[in-house]
C-alpha cells in the first residue's frame, strides 16, 4: 500500500526576529511567533504524519503542503521524525503577498523527481485604477517517477473566499489553466496526473466539477472527495459550516493501474489532531484562533488517498 497526502499546515513560518519597537509589524503576521512556538509547530506537523504512519503502516510517498514560508522551514521539518532526512523537497518562493507557498515532499527511496516548475499567475488590478498586478500563490508542478511509471503532480492553494468572494474568477481562471495542462498530459501524453491542494471550494462547486472533463465532455479525472463531502466528511470549518477544501484529484488511469491502483480517500481527522474544546469537538486543533495562541496543529486536517501497490 502507498499513501499520497496533502496538508494545509497553517502558517509555517520561521520565528520572528525580536521587534525593535513593541508595536512593529512582524514578518510572519503572527503574534509572539518565537523559537519555542516554531519548534512546537514543527513537532506538531511531523507528529501528524507519525500518527498517519501508525494508523496505516506507511508514511505517504508524496506529500503536498500549503502555507509554508520559504525552504528553511521544510528543511527543518524533514530532519525530524518520522522523515529522518529521507525526504526530498520541491519548493519555489512565490510572489504571494503573505510569502506563503506550496511545496512537495517525497520519499527519496521511492520517488525520483524528473522535472519541476512553478505556474505563476498575475491578475491586473482594475478596480483601483493603479495599473498594478495582483499576485497569488503559484501552482507547483513536478514530474516524478515511481517504480518506472511517470506521475505528474500539481500542488495548488487557490485564492481564498473573502469580501463576497471577489476571488472566484481568479480561482476559475487558475483551474482552467491547470485543466488545459492536465488534459494534454492525460490525453496526449497518456501519463498519470494527481492534482492536490486547498482549493477554497468544495468538491461539488462548479469549478471543481468542470475540471474533471475534457473539451469533448469525456471524464478524464476523478475526485474521490466528492463522495466524502456528500457524507459530511470535512477538512476545515468556517463558523458553523463544514468544508472540504482540501482534496486530491487524479486521472482515471490510476483506477486499475498495475503499479498504483486507487483504493480510497480519507480525511485524517484523528482525535489527537482535533480541538480540545468541547464547543469545537471534531474540528482541527489549530495553532492560532485570531491572535490567540492555542498551540495546535493546523486549522485544516490532512487528507490522503490510499493506493494498492501491485508490483
Amino acid at each position: 500500500m502507498e499513501l499520497f497526502s496533502f496538508y494545509n499546515v497553517e502558517n509555517l513560518f520561521l520565528p520572528d526576529p525580536k521587534p525593535v519597537h513593541k508595536l512593529d509589524p512582524t514578518k510572519s503576521g503572527l503574534r509572539n511567533w518565537d523559537e519555542r512556538r516554531y519548534k512546537n509547530k514543527l513537532f506538531k506537523i511531523s507528529h501528524a504524519f507519525q500518527l498517519m504512519k501508525e494508523e496505516n503502516g506507511v508514511l505517504p510517498f508524496i506529500i503536498g503542503l500549503s502555507e509554508v514560508s520559504g525552504r528553511k522551514v521544510l528543511e527543518d521539518l524533514v530532519e525530524m521524525e518520522p522523515f529522518n532526512s529521507e525526504y526530498g523537497i520541491v519548493h519555489y518562493n512565490s510572489m504571494d503577498e503573505r510569502k506563503v507557498d506550496v511545496a512537495m515532499l517525497y520519499d527519496k527511496n521511492k520517488v525520483e523527481v524528473i522535472d519541476s516548475e512553478t505556474i505563476t499567475f498575475f491578475f491586473e488590478i482594475t478596480y483601483k485604477n493603479t495599473g498594478n498586478y495582483d499576485t497569488t500563490r503559484d501552482v507547483l508542478f513536478s514530474k516524478v517517477k515511481y517504480k518506472g511509471e511517470i506521475i505528474n503532480v500539481f500542488v495548488a492553494h487557490l485564492p481564498s473566499k473573502r469580501e463576497k468572494d471577489i476571488n472566484k474568477p481568479k480561482r476559475a481562471f487558475i483551474l482552467n489553466e491547470v485543466r488545459q495542462r492536465i488534459m494534454k498530459i492525460a490525453n496526449a501524453d497518456k501519463e498519470h496526473v494527481i492534482l492536490c491542494g486547498d482549493f477554497n471550494e468544495n468538491p461539488d462547486d462548479e469549478n471543481l466539477v468542470q475540471i474533471l472533463y475534457d473539451n469533448d465532455h469525456e471524464k478524464v479525472l476523478m475526485n474521490p472527495f466528492q463522495e466524502l463531502f456528500s457524507t459530511r466528511n470535512y477538512s476545515t470549518f468556517h463558523y458553523k459550516s463544514g468544508l472540504l477544501y482540501d482534496q486530491i484529484i487524479m486521472s482515471r488511469s490510476l483506477l486499475d493501474n498495475k503499479t498504483l491502483a486507487f483504493q480510497e480517500a480519507c480525511v485524517f481527522n484523528s482525535e489527537k489532531l482535533s480541538s480540545r474544546t468541547r464547543n469545537f469537538e471534531g474540528r482541527p486543533f489549530r495553532t492560532y484562533a485570531g491572535t490567540r495562541y492555542l498551540g495546535g496543529y493546523s486549522d485544516h486536517f490532512p487528507v490522503f488517498v490510499k493506493f494498492k501497490s501491485l508490483s
